[in-house]
C-alpha cells in the first residue's frame, strides 16, 4: 500500500508552481514600483493583484488532494492516485507559473502606461482556467 504522503503530490506540486508564479510576478512588481519611485510617480498598488493571482492554484491542489484521499481506491492499483495527483499537480503548477509570468509582463505594462488593467487581468484569468479545468477533470477521473 502506498504511503499517505504519496497522495499529497497534487498539493505539493501545485504549491511549487504557485511559489514560482508569485515569485516571477513579485519580482516584476518590485521592479515596476522601483521605477515609479525613482521617477517620483505613484506606485500602482494594483500590481499586487498580479502577484497574488498564482496563489489560488495551491487551493486547487489541496481540493484535488482531498478528493484523491477520499476516493474509493478498492481494487485499483495504488499507483493511480500518485499518477493522477502528480500529473494534475504538474499541470496546475504550470498554470500558476505561467500566470505569474503573464502577471510579470502585466505589472510592467500597467506600471509604465497606467492603462489596460482589465485586459491584463483577463489574460491572467484565462490562464487560471487551465488549473480549474485540470482540477475538475482529474476529480471526474477518480473512482467513485
Amino acid at each position: 500500500m502506498t504511503q499517505l504522503g504519496d497522495m499529497n503530490l497534487s498539493l505539493v506540486i501545485a504549491a511549487i508552481g504557485s511559489a514560482l508564479g508569485t515569485g516571477a510576478a513579485g519580482m516584476a512588481a518590485i521592479g515596476a514600483w522601483k521605477r515609479a519611485f525613482m521617477q517620483n510617480k505613484n506606485a500602482p498598488f494594483l500590481l499586487a493583484v498580479f502577484v497574488g493571482a498564482p496563489l489560488s492554484q495551491v487551493v486547487y491542489g489541496f481540493i484535488l488532494r482531498d478528493k484523491i484521499l477520499n476516493a474509493n481506491w478498492e481494487g485499483v492499483s495504488m499507483g493511480w492516485p500518485i499518477l493522477i495527483g502528480g500529473v494534475a499537480g504538474l499541470a496546475i503548477a504550470l498554470s500558476a507559473y505561467m500566470q505569474g509570468k503573464a502577471g510579470a509582463k502585466a505589472s510592467d505594462a500597467y506600471a509604465e502606461t497606467g492603462k489596460g488593467f482589465v485586459n491584463y487581468i483577463m489574460v491572467v484569468g484565462v490562464i487560471e482556467t487551465v488549473a480549474l479545468f485540470v482540477m475538475i477533470f482529474a476529480m471526474i477521473a477518480l473512482p467513485k
